[in-house]
């Protein structure tokens, strides 16, 4: 006897890491950490509509065709040729403009719980691509270094087939937050002048370096991985006290620092979670000391993976 179809479905998406050095949109990692959560409920009349909006210190566009969620959940309904419509409530857990993914956390939360309402639930490859949708709202086109690590888990190279790649059990990140919002759009703003045929070249060398020490764990490679020559030099400058806390987390032992994503997150790989604990309080406290409040955290780089975390079979009450 088939099932019938879920009424309601919440799923959660982790914030991520992405660019990590020399991997410009490429490379990026889950987080375990913030993230955000998305509740879809199945409607006769077909669309979708964002009816709830939560978590957000400033507004987000609530046309389902201009938010990502809404837009992500949109291409997914339309691709499973579902014959519905989906009310979404998007409860945000990842602050906006930080670096960590925040758009396409909303994505692919929004995906995953639409995809648990659908009468054939669709591959991965199917909600990625969705997903990316739903990114290209935000960021103008469709990155995949944060949507493949927040819906597949842990450090992924975001090729158009995505590639998982195994991160040693040891590697942890910390990752600091200040209190500023870098819109992605302006971050890619100053990458556009023309780069060095000689920087082109380093940059090469560090992403072979980082590639080459994940897979063996080898610390002197990954700190010559963890190495930016093309991106860093021109975002520094957008994120008040950059070199300090960076620098902060070199001291503290850290094997490579810079920006997260677009930025003004910083991040860190150190050696063992205690490491990147000590790592994030150092980093902080150098933000502090620029006058600059910030949050952190340490994190397995092995973040964990989008997933549905409730449903009106689960005999949970829905909120």
């Amino acid at each position: 006897m088939s099932r019938a179809p879920h009424a309601w479905a919440r799923a959660f998406a982790p914030a991520s890491s992405s660019n990590l050095g020399s991997g410009f949109d490429l490379l990026g990692h889950a987080i375990d950490g913030p993230r955000d959560e998305v509740t879809a409920r199945r409607r006769e009349s077909p669309g979708v509509r964002i009816t709830a909006l939560r978590g957000l210190p400033l507004p987000l566009p609530e046309d389902a065709a201009r938010n990502t969620a809404g837009r992500a959940a949109m291409a997914l309904l339309e691709r499973a040729g579902a014959g519905f419509g989906v009310d979404l409530e998007l409860h945000k857990g990842i602050p906006l403009g930080s670096g960590i993914g925040g758009s396409a956390a909303s994505a692919v939360a929004a995906v995953v719980a639409v995809n648990a309402l659908l009468d054939t639930p669709q591959p991965m490859a199917v909600l990625l691509d969705c997903a990316l949708d739903g990114e290209a709202v935000a960021s103008g086109a469709r990155h995949g270094d944060n949507v493949a690590p927040s819906l597949l888990g842990g450090l992924v190279a975001a090729f158009d087939r995505p590639v998982a790649i195994t991160a040693p059990d040891w590697l942890h990140a910390a990752l600091v937050t200040p209190d500023q919002v870098l819109e992605t759009r302006v971050a890619r703003e100053v990458l556009k002048a023309p780069y060095a045929l000689a920087d082109v070249v380093s940059q090469t060398h560090h992403l072979a370096a980082l590639l080459l020490g994940l897979q063996r764990g080898d610390r002197a490679l990954l700190r010559d991985g963890l190495r930016d020559a093309l991106v860093e030099p021109r975002r520094a400058g957008l994120i008040p006290g950059f070199v300090a806390v960076r620098d902060a987390a070199l001291d503290a032992g850290a094997l490579g620092a810079g920006i997260s994503g677009a930025g003004p997150t910083l991040f860190g790989w150190f050696d063992g979670r205690a490491a990147a604990e000590r790592g994030a309080k150092a980093m902080q406290d150098a933000f502090a000391a620029q006058g600059i409040a910030a949050t952190a955290l340490a994190t397995p780089v092995a973040g964990p993976a989008a997933a549905v975390i409730a449903r009106d079979d689960d005999g949970e009450a829905d909120r």
